[in-house]
């Protein structure tokens, strides 16, 4: 029985789940102890998990057929698919330690290393230069992605105007892309679990001869070909949960590039925004 990535059918958490009393204490001891090692299961073999959890491999692979699995080899492609995808998995007890700590930054560490890795600093000159240049920047985040989108605007207008989110909350993208042209850039935001409409929205952008920026994990590396400018941002976690620091982290180096490119303009632009800040009595100042 082959999972695909399309697939509606329950993920193994889910199937664990729903049939867990119904299985047999020894078949019991083999579930919990695949939620607990969800994200090392391809380091394991059905022999493995029998000899960790004190059973048979007959029970091992009864089991693996009860969760409507052939064998234990397509478990483990429906678990990296299912990592793929971005499903939340909570993969056993995920006690506040330290070395739950030192996993969760080292794989934290590892992200940002293969972020930064990927970007030639010419490549990276590009974008900050289209941004500098573009007549206008309009950031689209679905989802997950939507706060990244939030979040870069807000950076962004603080160095230059002409910057806008889409779509707006209970809104639709027509309105929005109508008007774009080739001086304008689009910073799209296209990561794991993206919409349906990801694929249609990148042939109108293509159509509409604007510029695009990309940034996305390794589920949207074949969508590179079709856009201008391609960051690959990894999100992987030792948690149920994607971890997005290394994409905001990088959306900090743009934003600081660009205020730093034109930072006679950035400045001016900064001061006029802290002083409309005051007229209109706008923000708490705390002192410290």
């Amino acid at each position: 029985m082959a999972i695909s990535s399309s697939s509606s059918m329950p993920h193994i958490g889910q199937r664990i789940t729903r049939q867990f009393a119904e299985l047999s204490a020894q078949e019991q001891r083999v579930a919990t102890f695949i939620l607990d090692h969800f994200d090392d299961l391809a380091t394991f073999s059905a022999a493995d998990l029998a000899r960790s959890t004190g059973v048979s491999k007959s029970t091992v692979s009864r089991l693996f057929r009860r969760l409507g699995f052939e064998n234990f080899q397509v478990v483990k492609q429906h678990a990296r698919q299912l990592r793929s995808l971005g499903v939340p998995l909570v993969t056993g007890s995920e006690r506040p330690d330290e070395a739950h700590f030192k996993r969760h930054l080292a794989r934290e560490h590892d992200n940002l290393r293969q972020t930064f890795a990927s970007v030639a600093p010419e490549h990276f000159e590009a974008v900050v230069n289209a941004l500098d240049h573009a007549g206008r920047i309009v950031l689209i985040g679905f989802r997950n992605s939507y706060p990244l989108a939030v979040h870069f605007r807000q950076q962004l207008i603080q160095a230059r105007d002409h910057v806008s989110l889409a779509p707006q909350p209970n809104q639709s993208l027509a309105e929005e892309l109508v008007s774009l042209g080739e001086k304008d850039v689009v910073v799209l935001f296209g990561f794991r679990r993206r919409p349906a409409v990801f694929n249609t929205l990148l042939a109108t952008l293509a159509a509409k001869e604007c510029r695009v920026l990309l940034f996305g994990d390794a589920t949207a590396r074949a969508h590179a070909p079709r856009v201008d400018w391609w960051l690959e941002c990894p999100l992987d976690t030792v948690s149920a949960f994607d971890s997005y620091a290394s994409a905001m982290s990088l959306i900090s180096l743009l934003s600081n590039s660009l205020l730093h490119q034109r930072l006679a303009e950035g400045r001016a632009r900064i001061h006029a925004i802290g002083e409309l800040y005051q007229d209109i009595d706008e923000l708490e100042l705390c002192e410290r």
